[in-house]
C-alpha cells in the first residue's frame, strides 16, 4: 500500500510514512511471513487440541496462559480461526454399549422376531426405506413393508397390526438404528411387557437370522428389479414373501419351507399383508 502511495503520488518514502503514519525502519524492514511469526501460537494450540479435541478457544487460551504464554486473545484467535479451528470438529459416533444377547431360537412361534432396515433406490434415484420381520421360531418372513420414509411410530402400527394377527412376540431382536433405538418404539415395548435384545455395535451376526433373510430378499427381488415406484417395490415383495413362506426350502429347516415346518394358524379372513400403508 505504501509503495502504490508512493508512486502515484510521486511522494518520497519519508513523506508517504509520515501519511500513513509508519516508521521508514519498518518500511525497510523485510516482511516476515505468518506461519514464521505465529508458530509458537500454531504449536501451542495445536498441542491443545490433540489432546482435548473438544475443548474452544477460550478454554484453550486459558490454559496456555497457564502455561505461561504472554500472547493476547486477539493474536490467538486469529490463528485459531485460521487453522479453522472455529469450525465444527467431526468426532467419532458415540455407539451406545450392549451386552451380547444369546441367540437362542427354539421351534416355537412367537418367541422372538427379529426387525432390520434395508434400503434401495428406484429408477428415478429416490432412495427408499425397507422393514423387514422374521419369527425366529420357524424363520417365517412376516413382512416386508416399504416407503420412502419408516419413522419409529410407523414401525410401531406395523407391529400392532401383526400382533394383533399373530399374536404377541417374548421379544424384538434389533440392531442400533435410529428407528429402533427412538422413543415411540422402546416406550411402546415396554408399555406391552415385550423385551428388546439389542445386538452390540458393528456385530450383524448377532442378528443372523434375519440377516441371512435380507440377503435373499436382496438378491431374488432388489437386485432383480427396476422399480418405478414404491407400488411395484410392495406388489413384487409380497409374491416373493408368499413364496418364500409356502414354497422356498429352507436349509436350516431340514429342506422345507418355513410354514411346512411349523404352521401358522391364521385368523380367518385376514391376509398377512394387510399392513397400512
Amino acid at each position: 500500500m505504501l509503495e502504490v502511495l508512493s508512486q502515484e503520488h510521486h511522494l518520497p518514502v519519508q513523506r508517504a510514512c509520515r501519511v500513513v503514519r509508519l516508521s521508514r525502519a519498518a518500511y525497510y524492514r523485510p516482511p516476515v511471513s505468518r506461519a514464521r511469526a505465529d508458530a509458537a501460537v500454531i504449536a501451542a494450540l495445536t498441542t491443545v487440541i490433540a489432546h482435548h479435541g473438544r475443548w474452544g478457544f477460550w478454554t484453550c487460551f486459558h490454559r496456555r496462559r497457564l502455561q505461561g504464554h504472554q500472547w493476547n486473545h486477539k493474536r490467538g484467535h486469529r490463528v485459531y480461526g485460521a487453522l479453522r479451528l472455529n469450525l465444527p470438529r467431526r468426532t467419532k459416533r458415540r455407539v451406545p454399549q450392549r451386552l451380547r444377547q444369546p441367540r437362542t431360537a427354539p421351534a416355537v412361534l412367537n418367541h422372538t422376531w427379529a426387525l432390520d432396515f434395508m434400503s434401495d433406490t428406484l429408477y428415478a434415484g429416490r432412495r427408499c426405506r425397507i422393514l423387514t420381520i422374521l419369527d425366529e421360531g420357524n424363520r417365517e418372513g412376516l413382512a416386508v413393508a416399504a416407503d420412502l420414509s419408516i419413522p419409529s411410530a410407523r414401525v410401531v402400527r406395523i407391529l400392532e397390526e401383526l400382533i394383533a394377527l399373530h399374536g404377541r412376540p417374548a421379544a424384538f431382536r434389533v440392531d442400533n438404528g435410529p428407528e429402533l433405538t427412538a422413543e415411540p418404539f422402546v416406550e411402546w415395548c415396554a408399555s406391552q411387557g415385550m423385551a428388546i435384545h439389542d445386538i452390540q455395535p458393528g456385530k450383524p451376526a448377532q442378528n443372523a437370522y434375519i440377516e441371512r433373510f435380507n440377503r435373499r430378499y436382496r438378491t431374488e427381488v432388489l437386485d432383480a428389479y427396476l422399480f418405478e415406484s414404491i407400488s411395484e417395490v410392495r406388489h413384487l415383495s409380497e409374491a416373493w414373501l408368499t413364496s418364500y413362506n409356502h414354497e422356498r426350502p429352507h436349509e436350516s429347516l431340514g429342506q422345507v419351507p418355513p410354514l411346512t415346518f411349523l404352521p401358522r394358524h391364521q385368523t380367518a379372513g385376514q391376509s398377512p399383508f394387510g399392513l397400512s400403508t
